[in-house]
Parts: structure tokens; C-alpha cells; sequence
């Protein structure tokens, strides 16, 4: 299938590693440009090479940002815009907050959370979003914790149900002006983060294959799987979706 992704720019953030990194592999191989945001230099310089040279032309940018910072949308906007003239859309990979039930997370870690997992990207949605044209996407990465709840991740639980109905509620906003909004719920993808995760638990193999147990696919998910899905629904190939919450999770949630 053509995604019809050529040359059309993508904002996608957190993508020096992670899900970010392989939507973005996912989507300069279909043809498009992305700018990756993140807050280290290093790995971002790295992310740029690899995909430049995957595409063999200049496939990506890059911008040391956090999301939590007010001025995060204004400066990926800007630098679409400088580099390519034009943003067709953007992946907001929402970040992983700390571990832990309601009963020790503090009100400092609720807070913090708040500001860069909730607050940052319903700006980012909110401001990428007014700035695309009849055609563009946005792409929310939320959780499996949007429908049901993680043991032991207290802040996810709490946060990613409400960003999934902010997700929602744009879509509903922004459909007349053609522009669509859709949620992605990862279950148990192989990235770092979910490692760090399994490790957590003194017993990393032992957490893997008790998570890999409860996975009708019986393992876990691939990066590039991932990558894969994000790529289409950003695209034009997905154009009669919007308000979608689409788990990405080897069938791991039992809800409809």
C-alpha cells in the first residue's frame, strides 16, 4: 500500500529512541521528513545521521526540547517551517512518569507528571493541531492504561485515560477543518523503557514471560510493529480516521 507520505513533514517527538525512533524510521522509509524533538543532543545528532542516511537525502531535523516547556510547539513548528516550508502532522510520544502506586506517589511526582505528561502534550496537540491544514494528523502515544490500569503505575493510570478524551475531544474540534487526532495505546513493545519496566521487578525474565502469558500473541511487540502502525495513521491512507484509540498490543486488552 502507498501511504502517500512523500515529502510531507511530521513532527514527531521523542524520537531519538523508543516508539518515537521507529515510527519515525517507519516514516522517512515511506518517503516523509520528520522533525525529532528530545532532550539529548547526542542521541538526536545520532537519530539524524541514521535517517539521512536510510533515505540517502535529508530526511530529518532536530530539536533539543522538552515538552513540558511552553515554548517546545512554537520551536518544532519553526523549524518545520524553516527547513521543508510546510507540517503535515505530528506524533506526540507522551512520556513514561515514574512507577508506583496512588499510596507513595507524592504530590511533587503528581505534579511534575502533570506538567510534562498531560499539560505538555495537550499543548503540543492544541498548538501543532491549530497550525495544520485540511489534511493534516496528529497521533497522541498513550497506553494499554487508557482502558485498563497497570499494576504499580499509578500516574499512567491516572493521566493517559484523560489525554485519550482531550484526544477525543480535538478530533471532534478539528474534523470540520479536515484534520484528524487519534490515539495509539501501546501494550508491551520491546523498547528500553519496558525493559527498564520488567527490570523494576528484581526478575526481569521472570516479568517478561509472565507479561508474555497474558498477550494472545504470546510475545512482545516489536519497535518497528509499532513504528508501522503510527506511519499509517498519520497518513493520508488512514483519511476516514479520527477519535480512534487503536491498541498496538498483540490483542493484550480484553475491552472492546
Amino acid at each position: 500500500m502507498d501511504l502517500r507520505l512523500t515529502d510531507r513533514v511530521l513532527i514527531v517527538t521523542g524520537g531519538a529512541r523508543g516508539l518515537g525512533r521507529a515510527s519515525a524510521e517507519a516514516l522517512v522509509g515511506e518517503g516523509a521528513r520528520v522533525v525529532l524533538s528530545g532532550r539529548s543532543q547526542e542521541s538526536l545528532d545520532e537519530a539524524v545521521r541514521a535517517l539521512d542516511d536510510s533515505a540517502g537525502r535529508q530526511a530529518a531535523v532536530a530539536v533539543v526540547a522538552d515538552n513540558a516547556e511552553r515554548e517546545t510547539p512554537a520551536r518544532l513548528l519553526a523549524a518545520a517551517h524553516d527547513t521543508w516550508g510546510r507540517v503535515d502532522g505530528a506524533l506526540i510520544s507522551v512520556g513514561g512518569p515514574p512507577k508506583g502506586p496512588v499510596s507513595t506517589i507524592t504530590d511533587e511526582q503528581w505534579s511534575a507528571a502533570f506538567e510534562s505528561v498531560f499539560l505538555g502534550a495537550v499543548r503540543l496537540a492544541r498548538e501543532v493541531g491549530a497550525a495544520l491544514a485540511s489534511g493534516g494528523a496528529l497521533g497522541l502515544v498513550l497506553s494499554s492504561s487508557v482502558r485498563a490500569p497497570l499494576p504499580e503505575m499509578a500516574i499512567s493510570n491516572g493521566l493517559r485515560p484523560g489525554l485519550a478524551m482531550v484526544a477525543k475531544t480535538l478530533a471532534d474540534e478539528l474534523g470540520p477543518r479536515g484534520v484528524r487526532v487519534n490515539g495509539l495505546l501501546p501494550g508491551r513493545i520491546a523498547t528500553d523503557r519496558v525493559a527498564e519496566l520488567d527490570a523494576s521487578t528484581g526478575d526481569p525474565e521472570e516479568a517478561r514471560r509472565a507479561a508474555e502469558a497474558t498477550i494472545p500473541l504470546g510475545r512482545y511487540g516489536e519497535p518497528a510493529e509499532f513504528g508501522a502502525v503510527a506511519a499509517f495513521l498519520l497518513s493520508p491512507a488512514a483519511s476516514f480516521l479520527t477519535g480512534v484509540m487503536l491498541p498496538v498490543d498483540g490483542g493484550l486488552l480484553r475491552s472492546l
